[in-house]
């Protein structure tokens, strides 16, 4: 392959809902390209993008995939993406290398659930997007309700670039208001006749060209002033205007294709090289450090790594892009993220697992790397000395948690290796050793992107696994004033063991004054503060601790020593064993022993009284409670907020978005377990929704009667 400069380069990342037809899509521009010889299919399991055996056991786009064709002297990198939500992680690392979003719509449907959560992740990052609407040969194809769909979703932005004549089985021809032309097709071999465009469509034609113009002209003062002069713009003025309205996100073209039937896909191809921009042509990428890195070959060398993988056979796989300057074979670089140096022995342009031996790559072109040694996604590379690091990809809050236990305990050290080694691959998987929960927990975007890495442990690696229900980060606290005193006392021969601590526990309030007298089952308590140590909890919430001794009834050297006990107790709450939180407590009194006291002696008179005190003072379990979004349509809103109410939940707000509408709620976490799964079966997989952790509020009183029972149980098994 010849090394292709910045401005023959077009970088463009398929999107769409599930089932849209993006790697048939794909598998046309690349036969258009001569890159592949025959287009394969999906139920055949011959296509170039999806062909991991998972995908094609699924027959859908689990990973994102890199591809290149060679079309008119340009090179075309395209980078097929999944369509579930669940898979979003991969949507999100391949729009960073992509210069523009081709966003393929099912003629049938029209705007999908997955449209508008792509859409909305290229609107935060910048990216000019266009339409091609799929599938039109298909005999429930609606041209007409798919661009309504697409103009209540983005509005006044959407431009029609061509319309089907005949949408539907027989669908063979379209009309190009761009070019004013009617292309019809034979077969399925992309062959085109290029054709005037038939009387009877010539007034519908003239008016989607005239707002083609208009939308065209609204983007380029200079292009609306030649447009209220003459009326009218040239073809190449039009195409000027468009590239400002993509470059600006002031404008939508949609264009006609059936990818299985490779119509359209060449028109489509020819558009992005002609209209869309070049990587040299857009705004240059921001470092860590607010700089900006324009796409120029003759700038010094960088490259940003936007995703990892391993395969058998050849081991892991960085794929990249040319932020600036160029790379070639054998050439040395300094990854920017950690400092390591790394040698480019092999470089590779990619059509899915096909793999082409280069030795050079420009600015703006998108490539691949074997055998670094210390490089993942998000890192950076660039040339020693110039320190350049590029903001890091972030993705979505999780959505579905599951604790997982190797089958097998001699597999959990090599299972936390290949877990560690799934989160390089995608970032959207997180794995947390908890000590708390005694469990480890695994955190992904979904039930159906957990049990895809579950398969992989299983067939890739050989270690069975058990996916096991998560146990809630619950904490505990108090709700009133209590006191206790505890005296221990052990003797075993030679020295013993005495200490005796008197305190009380209130609950902590942010900016409440410190105690000077407490009343406590009709009895008064003066205190005088003497000391004050406020302890920021790991978990969340304080503890203040006050030393209020006189006359040296405790030595001021165990002090420390009844605080210890305290905090392992505030580890390992009364009721559920779960953290304490949010406790103020005033030591005020004890007794000492001049031979057998001793720190550990008072740890446990410390933990004892503390404990005593907790279980009298009004204790309280706190759950976490999370602020949840779904994106639901308006025929399943009814059945979505039941469900939620189901759940706990304390509906916040309704509102409409594009189309949708958006429900905001406040759930439990208890509640969420198989959430995702729940939704997608209760709107048949058309709502999406996103969490994050808001705070934690108590329990109902019923709520924490089965907790307490279900520990008191569980503590009697062990």
């Amino acid at each position: 392959m010849k090394t292709y400069q910045s401005e023959h380069i077009r970088n463009i990342a398929l999107l769409g809902n599930t089932g849209v037809g993006k790697t048939i899509l794909a598998e046309s521009m690349m036969f258009e390209g001569k890159v592949i010889d025959r287009r394969g299919t999906i139920e055949g399991k011959s296509t170039v993008s999806d062909y991991s055996e998972i995908e094609q056991q699924n027959q859908r786009s689990i990973f994102s995939t890199v591809l290149y064709t060679e079309f008119k002297d340009h090179k075309l990198n395209i980078i097929d993406t999944p369509g579930s939500d669940d898979f979003v992680g991969a949507v999100i690392s391949s729009l960073r290398p992509a210069d523009v979003g081709v966003m393929v719509i099912n003629s049938q449907y029209g705007v999908e659930v997955g449209t508008e959560i792509f859409g909305r992740h290229t609107e935060r990052l910048e990216k000019p997007m266009l339409f091609a609407v799929n599938q039109l040969d298909h005999d429930k194809a609606n041209f007409e309700q798919t661009i309504e769909s697409l103009r209540v979703s983005f509005g006044s932005k959407i431009a029609i670039v061509q319309y089907p004549v005949n949408a539907g089985s027989d669908f063979d021809s379209f009309i190009d208001v761009l070019m004013m032309k009617m292309y019809r097709f034979k077969g399925d071999t992309g062959e085109r006749e290029e054709l005037d465009i038939p009387a009877e469509e010539m007034d519908k034609a003239s008016e989607l060209q005239n707002a083609l113009i208009e939308a065209a002209a609204e983007n380029d003062e200079s292009l609306m002033e030649k447009f209220f002069d003459q009326g009218t713009l040239s073809e190449d003025e039009m195409r000027a205007g468009i590239r400002a309205g993509l470059l600006s996100r002031g404008l939508f073209p949609v264009f006609c294709v059936s990818g299985k039937r490779n119509i359209g896909v060449k028109r489509l191809m020819e558009f992005v090289i002609n209209v869309c921009p070049s990587p040299a042509h857009l705004p240059g990428s921001k470092t860590k450090d607010g700089k900006e890195v324009k796409c120029q070959a003759t700038d010094p060398t960088s490259v940003f790594v936007f995703k990892t993988a391993v395969e058998s056979h050849i081991g892991e796989i960085n794929y990249f892009k040319v932020m600036s300057g160029k790379i070639t074979e054998g050439m040395d670089l300094v990854n920017s993220t950690n400092d390591g140096k790394e040698r480019l022995s092999q470089l590779f342009a990619v059509a899915g697992k096909k793999r082409e031996k280069v030795t050079e790559l420009v600015a703006g072109d998108i490539g691949a790397a074997v055998k670094l040694k210390n490089t993942k996604t998000n890192h950076t590379l660039c040339a020693p000395g110039k320190n350049i690091e590029f903001e890091p990809l972030t993705f979505p809050n999780s959505k579905f948690r599951t604790a997982i236990k190797a089958k097998n305990e001699s597999d959990t050290e090599k299972m936390g290796e290949y877990l560690t080694r799934a989160h390089q691959e995608d970032p959207t998987i997180v794995i947390e050793y908890s000590k708390e929960l005694k469990q480890i927990i695994l955190y992904g975007q979904g039930e159906h992107h957990l049990n895809i890495l579950k398969w992989q442990l299983l067939n890739l690696y050989k270690i069975d696994v058990d996916f096991l229900p998560t146990r809630i980060p619950y904490r505990e606290t108090i709700t009133k004033i209590a006191q206790a005193d505890y005296r221990h006392k052990k003797q075993s021969g030679g020295a013993g063991q005495f200490g005796e601590v008197h305190m009380v526990i209130e609950p902590h309030v942010e900016g409440a004054p410190d105690p000077v007298k407490y009343k406590v089952n009709g009895k008064e308590i003066n205190v005088s503060v003497r000391g004050k140590e406020e302890v920021k909890l790991d978990w969340g919430g304080k503890l203040v601790f006050y030393n209020c001794i006189v006359g040296g009834a405790i030595d001021a050297r165990f002090l420390p020593a009844i605080l210890k006990g305290i905090m392992e107790k505030m580890e390992e709450g009364p009721l559920t064993g779960s953290y304490a939180r949010d406790i103020r407590v005033a030591v005020y009194d004890g007794k000492m022993h001049p031979v057998d006291s001793n720190e550990i002696s008072f740890k446990l008179a410390g933990r004892n009284a503390f404990r005593t005190a907790f279980k009298n003072a009004g204790p309280k379990i706190m759950e976490p409670i999370y602020e949840v979004e779904v994106l639901v349509p308006s025929d399943k809103m009814g059945d979505v907020m039941s469900d939620l109410q189901n759940r706990r939940a304390i509906i916040l707000g309704m509102d409409s978005v594009k189309g949708f509408e958006k429900l905001n709620a406040r759930v439990p976490l208890a509640e969420l377990g198989k959430y995702s799964t729940a939704l997608s079966s209760l709107t048949s997989g058309r709502a999406t929704y996103d969490m994050k952790f808001s705070n934690y509020e108590q329990v109902p009183a019923d709520v924490q009667d089965k907790l307490l029972k279900a520990y008191e149980e569980e503590s009697e098994e062990e």
